[in-house]
């Protein structure tokens, strides 16, 4: 088996992307590529700027008088609203960086974008969960009493959105200690010598 080329780092150790100076050309050339990557992007771009705008609506308020609900009903469906969309957040601005990274390296290729599609949502599920189990008591990272300030919930939310695996591991940790289930960690070996950075290694 032949190794494959080696590919830049991500990030600032190698901010020239192989590439000669004066180099500004793109190096994808077939139609279909520009085309789906500039889907990608505005999808991406999308989500930065609507999902902002909808979490602005939420603590204007409207939506309270549009579902007629009181002040105690209105509070729980902010905190929780803002939870996912701060999880969206979060996961879609880890998602534009990994986009940009790997269009940069010649890494991007049709069949991660389910990955892409996915991720900024799972990761607010991700933070909607994270939420409910420290109001709940059940996960103790945090004290229950720092989720009643919304700051504190779109701050522990985005945190959550994008260091989304970091939070999944923990979530795994808790259903072990729960329901005392037990699954080996996967130990992935690296099927070439080709040494590669991933855009969460670097800023």
């Amino acid at each position: 088996m032949t190794d494959r080329p080696k590919v830049a780092a991500f990030g600032q150790v190698d901010p020239t992307d192989n590439r000669e100076l004066g180099d500004w050309r793109s190096k994808y050339t077939d139609p279909e590529a520009r085309r789906g990557i500039r889907v990608e992007a505005a999808y991406v771009g999308f989500l930065l700027a609507f999902v902002p705008l909808v979490m602005l609506v939420l603590w204007l308020g409207y939506p309270k008088g549009w579902l007629k609900l009181d002040d105690a009903r209105y509070a729980i469906l902010l905190r929780y609203a803002l939870a996912w969309l701060a999880g969206v957040l979060g996961g879609t601005l880890y998602d534009a960086k990994w986009l940009y990274h790997t269009v940069a390296r010649q890494l991007w290729h049709l069949d991660r974008r389910i990955w892409r599609l996915f991720t900024p949502h799972i990761s607010g599920g991700l933070a909607f969960v994270v939420v409910s189990l420290v109001a709940s008591g059940v996960l103790r990272i945090f004290d229950r009493r720092a989720i009643e300030s919304n700051a504190m919930v779109v701050g522990i939310s985005f945190l959550v959105g994008y260091f989304s695996d970091s939070a999944i591991a923990k979530l795994a940790e808790v259903a072990e200690t729960l329901f005392g289930t037990s699954r080996s960690r996967e130990k992935h070996a690296p099927t070439t010598t080709a040494s590669v950075r991933r855009p969460e290694d670097n800023p």
